[in-house]
């Protein structure tokens, strides 16, 4: 299938990392919520397509309730879609999750959507008081009741999980079927369960080469196909950073990525992370980090070797300071996006790309 370079879409993520001011002191997690308002007001000044918000409960990440946050950019903000990376399902209420952003939906004028998933951390289950050997029945039964919810229609459902519904009704009602992505970071399994709901696929890729999910992909297609449904749409979710140039790029983000990655692997049984690993990320693997230019042949070689029709940046990664975050979306609206439709024109463009396996689903 060839790519249309006019109707792709690019966004940006988040999760609200806690971040560091010029000092290197980190910033309280009360500003670091107002900085990424801020975020997504230039994100929507410079044309970036999406706008979406992680939901975490741990110390290194300020957002627990991204819908509030989406909220307040909605009264901020024109035409830029208002999202998630991602709702944790399992520990929510699916029908409480529709409500909110069918109530998000109606501030922003139509400008919602959700991504949800099983999450890549484990806090919030205890938190909210569910068990981790119910991990997979818990989002089987959850996603399966939220793709009944986000119709708009009355709901039917029965389940193990929860008491059965009959021709109940969310509120404030839904004005349009509610847009959903889910993620999924390599799981075969995942990929037919997204297919098997008609909910368009988004692959967190945030290791090794992209080529590698080529087969996700086709399974994808081959298995919405075989349900009935139409051809649905496919994302990539990675992390990266831009600056004016690619030693800046890579000085400015290395040592945060680093200390990212070597904190939560502790907490995994990983071993530290080194320079070799973050370099080896961004040569050739899943890290989008460089200069303009730079960026957007990845990013061009990812979406062509993919075939995908959406690429979210996730341009925080670690206690990187608000005004890197903030040239870092300026530079992406304004000069990389456009590069790459750019180079998605040309024929026979970008052919070879990078990625790996992130079990966001």
């Amino acid at each position: 299938m060839t790519l249309d370079p006019q109707s792709l879409t690019f966004g940006l993520d988040t999760f609200g990392d806690v971040t560091v001011d010029g000092a290197g002191k980190a910033v309280p997690a009360s500003q670091v919520l107002r900085d990424v308002v801020a975020q997504g007001e230039l994100a929507d000044q410079v044309g970036i397509d999406h706008f979406s918000i992680g939901e975490h409960h741990r110390p290194d990440f300020a957002v627990s309730a991204p819908d509030v946050v989406l909220a307040a950019l909605a009264s901020r903000t024109e035409r830029i879609t208002l999202g998630t990376a991602v709702i944790v399902l399992s520990s929510d209420d699916p029908l409480r999750v529709v409500e909110r952003f069918s109530t998000l939906d109606a501030l922003s004028e139509g400008r919602a959507e959700l991504t949800v998933g099983r999450g890549s951390f484990t806090e919030s289950f205890p938190l909210f008081g569910f068990a981790l050997q119910d991990y997979e029945e818990l989002f089987e039964e959850k996603l399966d009741l939220l793709a009944t919810a986000i119709t708009g229609e009355p709901i039917t459902w029965t389940g193990a999980t929860r008491p059965p519904l009959k021709d109940q009704s969310l509120f404030p009602p839904l004005e349009r079927a509610l847009p959903t992505w889910v993620a999924v970071g390599g799981s075969p399994n995942s990929v037919v369960r997204a297919a098997r709901h008609g909910l368009p696929l988004m692959l967190a890729i945030i290791g090794g080469p992209a080529q590698r999910f080529a087969p996700y992909v086709q399974l994808f297609h081959e298995a919405t196909q075989k349900l009935g449904n139409p051809r649905l749409p496919v994302g990539v979710h990675s992390p990266g950073h831009i600056a004016a140039d690619d030693t800046t790029a890579r000085d400015q983000l290395a040592p945060h990525w680093i200390h990212n990655r070597t904190e939560i692997g502790r907490e995994r049984g990983w071993g530290p992370a080194g320079v070799a690993e973050f370099d080896g990320e961004v040569q050739h693997g899943a890290l989008y980090v460089g200069s303009p230019e730079t960026v957007a042949r990845k990013i061009a070689a990812t979406m062509r070797a993919l075939d995908v029709n959406r690429f979210d940046l996730k341009y925080a990664s670690g206690p990187m300071p608000h005004e890197q975050l903030m040239e870092s979306i300026r530079l992406y609206g304004t000069e990389v996006i456009p590069r790459v439709r750019e180079l998605l024109s040309e024929p026979g463009g970008p052919a070879s790309a990078a990625g790996s396996a992130f079990d966001e689903d």
